[in-house]
């Protein structure tokens, strides 16, 4: 609870960094339809011959980011859209098996309407969270000799635990937007609907305890949430060619455990090289206790190749 205090004070440093550079700004809001995005391909790989003495592993790992913008302005009336997609695997040469590092599609909608020309707005938002592919818990077994019994060896056995849709996460429900730009908003919505999707299957399975998997009953496929939600977006220039996007969610369901805030923060520092080569790092921590009680990390760093989904800006 305390981190997530922390993450949210550090999110809300960050506006009031952008707040203050903005603040001598007045220029008026752009109408009509305004994009933005990015597509990046990050590559990286280790090789070691058979006479390497430092020790290592071949291995090699890729990245593919996709972030998507979709702004609508008129009058009074705001709508921004937001598409997410990442998706990443490695493979160590020593494993039988290709493993994931990056798996995330997210969906955001927000639409509002202008409060006596502020930047406060009614609004209505829709978030929609998944993954694309098969997520697996791995064990290593030990190998014995029949005949002995001696452990002569391990072997990596793998355990399917989530895929497209199991979890999946929908979240809807009016609230207030503070909207300085599109690089700088707050939305709260005090009354929000919470469904998380899983596939039934790992609901059934023998032994199975009630908010195990995502904190889902058993032989269900659905859980129903009420509570409030807090989403806040920022992004700004720390130097020249390097930007850095905060996205932070957080929610608190009122049906249940009042005190817990689910927390969902991520942090992409880009930086530029020329129109076609970037280098970027990727920092997204989770705090949802019906998945595990304890903070879930996720760090991604690499150079590749960068192309703007809008060139002519």
């Amino acid at each position: 609870m305390k981190k997530s205090i922390l993450s949210l004070a550090l999110f809300l440093g960050a506006i009031a960094t952008v707040f203050a550079q903005d603040s001598d700004e007045n220029e008026e809001p752009k109408q009509g339809w305004q994009q933005s995005g990015d597509f990046s391909l990050l590559f990286n790989q280790a090789a070691f011959n058979e006479e390497w003495q430092g020790g290592g592993t071949s291995n090699y790992a890729g990245n593919v980011n996709i972030s998507y913008s979709l702004n609508y302005r008129k009058g009074d009336f705001t709508w921004d859209n937001t598409f997410l997609a990442d998706f990443g695997l490695t493979k160590n040469d020593n494993e039988n098996f290709t493993r994931k590092t990056n798996d995330r599609l997210e969906i955001n909608s927000v639409a509002g309407k202008q409060i006596n020309e502020s930047n406060w707005f009614y609004s209505f938002f829709v978030n929609f969270k998944t993954q694309f592919q098969e997520g697996y818990e791995y064990n290593d077994i030990e190998i014995t000799d029949p005949l002995t019994g001696d452990v002569i060896g391990t072997r990596v056995e793998r355990t399917e635990y989530t895929k497209f849709m199991s979890p999946g996460y929908l979240q809807f429900g009016p609230g207030f937007l503070w909207k300085k730009n599109d690089n700088l908003k707050v939305n709260i919505a005090p009354a929000t609907a919470r469904f998380i999707f899983v596939d039934d299957r790992f609901t059934t399975v023998p032994g199975y305890v009630d908010g195990d998997y995502f904190g889902v009953d058993r032989g269900e496929s659905t859980r129903f949430e009420f509570g409030a939600s807090i989403n806040g977006y920022a992004k700004f220039t720390l130097v020249e060619n390097v930007t850095m996007e905060n996205i932070i969610n957080l929610y608190s369901n009122y049906l249940e455990d009042l005190q817990n805030v689910d927390l969902d923060y991520t942090m992409n520092l880009n930086m530029k090289v020329n129109s076609f080569l970037s280098a970027s790092f990727i920092f997204q921590t989770i705090y949802d206790d019906n998945a595990v009680r304890a903070f879930q990390v996720r760090e991604v760093l690499g150079v590749g190749l960068t192309y703007k989904l809008n060139p002519e800006e």
